[in-house]
């Protein structure tokens, strides 16, 4: 990790409620003023510098026709950032633009499986994991994660217990969310080898790939084999990493054989990303790094916070330390809070959460903690979950 000017890493810890408040976003929006927002995976932070400019420029020229991703540079801008970073050497050309990841994940499902095909879910998982297979008329098979001391990770005879009995394809979030696991290459591969023993395709989620902590490094699950790169489908998007989900641009990759279904669909179907999102992707992948940099080490100190609250001040929850990601993934089962957490710590505390049931078998009984904000705004929210807790 590159060193830190103070005044970003200033910048990034100075988010103010007040201030925060002005935004139109989901995140701020939903809920009552007096009520501190830790819910969906959008951070605080202010927009990276070189993104605010670039957006600034294309407004300045007037440029907020229709797209053209074409031409546009944003596939080499990936391809380019995929190679530096991850190690991932792709042909630009099989980089697919689209509006986000779960239009990603719908495209896949489409032309690879048909009605009534059994789709396998590791959960707890994002949510649109479930709707997405459920309003397409699929099945879908939840395969609850393996969970201990030491982290989570796919329950791999299951998964090949359900392609066995038909599944057809396997719905990955790699890095997870909500849990922040980060799978390792064994696990990929083994993943990769039943998918082809039993023909089925694997979706991979990467789109917190950038997101990993402690110096980590992301695997694609594309890259992890022969095996894995012949049945993967990757989407992935800037999105997370440097917070521009609004801005709706996202990518698809795949090798010759699981894309020709994809680009077999009628070419509508791969519509609807932004022109203002293109050019701030390609302004993140090409000059957005010193500012992930900074992001990524107030993750890592924000992380180490929540740690110790929950440890000192909360000691029936239990939690096992992210990988990746600015979620915290806490259970609660052993408070038996009246209501379920997500309603206790709402009506309680005044901190909104995600509930864990919303996430899949596995998820009851927990929350997810959003961790991506400023230093003051951390310690108030977790402090008043404390006080709940204490007051019950």
């Amino acid at each position: 990790m590159t060193l830190l000017a103070p005044d970003v890493l200033a910048a990034l810890d100075g988010v103010s409620v007040e201030g925060l408040r002005r935004r139109r976003s989901a995140k701020w929006s939903r809920y009552p003023d007096d009520v501190i927002p830790a819910w969906v995976a959008e951070m605080d932070f202010p927009l990276a510098e070189p993104i605010r400019t670039r957006l600034r420029e294309a407004i300045d020229a007037g440029d907020v026709g229709y797209p053209a991703a074409e031409g546009s540079g944003v596939r080499e801008a990936l391809a380019a950032w995929l190679a530096r970073e991850q190690g991932w050497t792709l042909d630009p050309e099989s980089v697919v633009v689209l509006p986000d990841c779960v239009h990603g994940l719908e495209l896949a499902l489409l032309a690879h499986t048909e009605p009534g095909d059994a789709i396998v879910v590791p959960t707890p998982v994002y949510p649109p994991f479930l709707s997405v297979v459920r309003t397409n008329r699929r099945r879908l098979v939840e395969v609850p994660l393996l969970g201990g001391e030491d982290g989570f990770a796919p329950d791999l005879d299951a998964i090949s217990a359900a392609l066995a009995a038909g599944g057809r394809m396997v719905m990955l979030c790699h890095p997870h969310n909500p849990t922040g696991h980060l799978h390792d290459r064994a696990q990929l591969a083994a993943l990769a080898q039943l998918a082809c023993r039993h023909g089925a395709i694997v979706v991979a989620d990467e789109i917190h790939a950038p997101l990993t902590l402690d110096g980590r490094r992301h695997i694609p699950f594309a890259t992890v084999s022969e095996e894995a790169a012949a049945c993967a489908v990757t989407v992935t998007s800037a999105s997370k990493a440097w917070n521009i989900p609004g801005l709706k641009t996202a990518f698809l990759v795949a090798g010759e054989g699981p894309l020709a279904p994809i680009m077999a669909m009628p070419p509508r179907t791969r519509h609807g990303c932004s022109i203002l999102g293109l050019e701030a992707t390609i302004a993140a992948y090409e000059q957005g790094g010193p500012w992930l940099d900074a992001v990524l080490s107030v993750l890592e100190r924000n992380r180490a916070t929540v740690l110790e609250a929950v440890a000192a001040t909360m000691p029936a929850v239990a939690i096992v330390p992210p990988r990746a990601t600015y979620l915290a993934w806490l259970d609660c089962r052993a408070l038996d809070l009246p209501g379920g957490p997500q309603e206790f710590f709402l009506e309680r505390a005044r901190v909104a959460l995600s509930d864990g049931a919303a996430f899949g078998l596995g998820g009851e009984g927990h929350v997810r903690l959003n961790f991506a904000t400023g230093a003051a705004i951390l310690d108030e929210l977790l402090g008043r979950m404390a006080a709940a807790l204490a007051a019950r």
